[in-house]
C-alpha cells in the first residue's frame, strides 16, 4: 500500500475510535468493571502507544516526551519494558483522559508527517508495521463494545443505561430451518492463501486432508438454547467437558451471559439496551464449553444428528473459502445494529459465515506447520498465546467488515463469555 493509501485509512479507522466514544460520559472512560476489561480511555492511550512505539521509533520519530507513557499503555510486551498490571488500569488517575487524548493527537500529527513525506525510509516496512498498528486498533475497536457493553451492565440495575439508544427499523425475516449442508473437503490449503497482509498466526500456508463433513446453515439461535436451557442443560454433567462443569459449579451458570429471566420469559443485555429475546437471531455471549455441551445435547434431541459436534477450525476455513466470504452477508460494525439479527435467506446455503458473533470451533490455538513469528518486538503479539485457547472464526457485529477475511483467526479462552461469540454446529458425513 502506497502511503498515501496509507494516510486515508489511517485518518479514517483513528477517527472510528473516537466516533465510537462519542456516547461516553467524561467518568465512562476511567471505569475497570472486571480484570478483563479495560476503560476506555486506556483503549485509546494504548492503540496510541502501539504506533509510537512500534510505527514512529523504528523511523526515528519517537518523541522522548511520551516515555512517560510507556508504563501505563504498554499490555504485555515483557522486551518493552515494565507496565501498569491489567487489574489496575482503572485504579489510577493518571494518565488523566485529557493526557490521553493530548497524547493521542501528538502521535496523530508525527504519523501524518511520516506518511505524508516518508522522506528515504523503507516504504516496505512503513507499510507493514502501520498496517499492522490499523489493524490492531480495528481489534481494539471491537474490545471497546464489548467492554462497555459489560461496563455499562455491571452498574446497578437501577442506574444500567444502555451504550446507545436509538430504536432500530424492524428488520424483516422469515425463520431459517436448521439443517446440514455437505461439505466436500478433501487435500485443501489453509492459511492465507489470498494473500495481502495478514497476522502471523495465519502463516504459513499449508496443505491438510479435511474428510468430508456437514456444517449447520446457519447459527445456533436463541430460541434453541432457551430448549437446552429448560430441558436442564445446564444441570447435566454427562454433557459438559470436567473443565466446563467446573465452571458451571464455580460461577453458577444457568443461561448465556447476559440473559436474565423477566417473568415467564427472558430478556438479554445488549449495547441498546435491554431487548425481549430474539427467537430466531444468533444466540451470543457464550463459552467454548457452554457451546460443546450444547453440540452433545442437540445430538442426544435429534438421533438422526448423533454426530453432531463443533466444526474444526479447518473445516471452517475450508466451507467459507468454497461459499465465498463476499457471498456470506453478515451483520458487521459498518451496519450499525449493535444487535444479533435473525439470518436472511432460504437457508438453502451457508448463511452469517461472517458477522454477528465469532464462532467457536473445536480447534484449540496452535502454530501451523512453518510458523513463523513477526519480527522484531512485534514476535510477542500472537505466538506466545498459543496455549490453553480456543480459535473462534467468522467476525461478530462489532467487527469492522475489512477487518475480516477467510484465513483470520481469533481466539480465547475456554471460560470466555463477555465477548460476541456464537456457536454453529458441524456434524459427520456419511460418506466421510
Amino acid at each position: 500500500m502506497d502511503p498515501d493509501r496509507l494516510l486515508i485509512a489511517y485518518r479514517r479507522i483513528r477517527t472510528k475510535s473516537r466516533e465510537l466514544m462519542a456516547p461516553l460520559s467524561a467518568e465512562d472512560f476511567r471505569v475497570q468493571s472486571m480484570p478483563d476489561v479495560s476503560p476506555p480511555y486506556w483503549n485509546l492511550g494504548h492503540t496510541s502507544w502501539f504506533f509510537a512505539r512500534n510505527v514512529l521509533h523504528a523511523f526515528g520519530r519517537y518523541d522522548t516526551d511520551w516515555r512517560g507513557f510507556e508504563f501505563p499503555f504498554n499490555s504485555y510486551y515483557e522486551g518493552l519494558g515494565p507496565r501498569l498490571a491489567r487489574p489496575l488500569r482503572g485504579k489510577v488517575a493518571r494518565p488523566t483522559t485529557a493526557e490521553t487524548l493530548a497524547f493521542r493527537d501528538a502521535v496523530d500529527v508525527a504519523m501524518e508527517r511520516l506518511l505524508g513525506d516518508p522522506g528515504g525510509v523503507d516504504r516496505d516496512r512503513l507499510a507493514f508495521l502501520t498496517t499492522t498498528g490499523l489493524q490492531h486498533e480495528q481489534q481494539h475497536q471491537e474490545l471497546f463494545l464489548t467492554e462497555i457493553l459489560h461496563i455499562r451492565w455491571s452498574d446497578p440495575p437501577e442506574l444500567r443505561r444502555p451504550y446507545r439508544s436509538e430504536s432500530l427499523p424492524p428488520c424483516a425475516t422469515a425463520p431459517v430451518p436448521l439443517c446440514f449442508l455437505e461439505q466436500t473437503g478433501g487435500l485443501v490449503e489453509i492459511g492465507n492463501r489470498e494473500g495481502g497482509w495478514c497476522w502471523d498466526n495465519e502463516l504459513a500456508v499449508h496443505r491438510a486432508f479435511v474428510a468430508p463433513f456437514r456444517l449447520a446453515n446457519r447459527l445456533v439461535t436463541n430460541a434453541e438454547w432457551r430448549a437446552f436451557v429448560d430441558d436442564g442443560g445446564y444441570r447435566q454433567p454427562l454433557l459438559w467437558l470436567s473443565n466446563g462443569w467446573a465452571k458451571v459449579q464455580e460461577l453458577g451458570w444457568t443461561m448465556p451471559f447476559y440473559w436474565e429471566r423477566d417473568g415467564g420469559a427472558f430478556r438479554q443485555w445488549t449495547l441498546r439496551g435491554w431487548s425481549p429475546l430474539a427467537a430466531d437471531a444468533p444466540v451470543c455471549h457464550v463459552s467454548f464449553y457452554e457451546a460443546d455441551a450444547f453440540a452433545r445435547w442437540f445430538a442426544a434431541q435429534h438421533r438422526d444428528h448423533a454426530a453432531v459436534r463443533l466444526p474444526t477450525e479447518r473445516e471452517w476455513e475450508c466451507a467459507m473459502r468454497a461459499a465465498g466470504f463476499a457471498a456470506v452477508g453478515g451483520n458487521f460494525l459498518d451496519d450499525d445494529r449493535l444487535v444479533t439479527l435473525a439470518p436472511r435467506g432460504d437457508g438453502s446455503t451457508l448463511l452469517q459465515l461472517g458477522g454477528d458473533g465469532w464462532q467457536w470451533t473445536a480447534s484449540h490455538y496452535e502454530p501451523y506447520p512453518g510458523y513463523r513469528a513477526f519480527d522484531g518486538d512485534l514476535m510477542e503479539y500472537n505466538g506466545k498465546f498459543m496455549d490453553n485457547q480456543r480459535v473462534l472464526r467468522g467476525g461478530s457485529l462489532a467487527t469492522p467488515k475489512d477487518h475480516i477475511r477467510v484465513s483470520y483467526r481469533n481466539f480465547w479462552p475456554a471460560d470466555t463469555r463477555f465477548q460476541f461469540t456464537c456457536v454453529r454446529l458441524a456434524a459427520d458425513s456419511p460418506s466421510a
